[in-house]
């Protein structure tokens, strides 16, 4: 006798477990938090700095984030060697939900 095993699972359960994925790597959620609290373009140069992590950390993550369509990245000027990135339209629909699941780490810490 065989059984056949068929899914009722939620596809929507596996594009959450993508975000989480993503949201955990060292420094997402941090880039993310900083670029909202921002609300305007930042520099690589000054996100690694407000990040405090590497030159490599901050580049792998931000290409990831821009890779899922949470980050975009603009280019100044002719040479290129400079630019600025901006949180998307859905990035700013999570802040709510980035800010809650800060909140509620930073109550838990404080018990």
């Amino acid at each position: 006798m065989m059984i056949i095993m068929t899914s009722n699972c939620n596809p929507t359960y596996s594009g959450v477990d993508d975000l989480l994925e993503l949201l955990t790597k060292s420094k997402s959620l941090h880039i993310l938090m900083v670029m909202d609290r921002k609300d305007k373009p930042v520099r690589f140069t000054d996100l690694k700095k407000l990040v405090d992590s590497s030159s490599t950390t901050i580049s792998r993550r931000l290409k990831e984030l821009e890779a899922h369509g949470l980050v975009t990245r603009n280019v100044i000027g002719d040479a290129g060697n400079v630019s600025e990135y901006s949180i998307t339209k859905d990035t700013k629909s999570l802040s709510p939900i980035l800010q809650s699941l800060f909140d509620w780490v930073d109550d838990r810490i404080k018990q």
